[in-house]
């Protein structure tokens, strides 16, 4: 499962990316009437769809990708993420709660960091 930090997107396969990409670029442009002119992605399979690179270039996205395996390059959404699946396992364990209840937890935990 994906989660999308600061937002609590929780996706539950890769090829939901480019469809969030899309709903995500319209939030953000009618919420604070600027675009987005960069995307920082790790080497993921799933931002190396042609459609992903089509639309990027399409819509004026500048793609910027960190070196493998080096979480230090994107370390305040590592650190974050991190948090968050840390604070959902202690939910999850402390309650008794199955896990399917996981993006739920994640949801609570990301809206209550906010």
């Amino acid at each position: 499962m994906i989660i999308l930090a600061s937002l609590g997107y929780t996706l539950k396969k890769k090829d939901e990316v480019f469809s969030w990409l899309q709903h995500f670029k319209a939030l953000i442009e009618n919420h604070t009437e600027k675009k987005i002119k960069i995307l920082r992605t790790d080497n993921g399979t799933e931002y190396e769809s042609n459609e992903f690179h089509d639309f990027c270039k399409e819509v004026g996205i500048k793609r910027e990708t960190t070196t493998l395996y080096t979480f230090e390059q994107n370390g305040v959404a590592e650190r974050k993420n991190h948090t968050i699946v840390e604070v959902v396992r202690s939910m999850l364990h402390d309650q008794r709660l199955p896990k399917f209840l996981w993006a739920e937890a994640a949801n609570t935990a990301v809206y209550v960091q906010n």
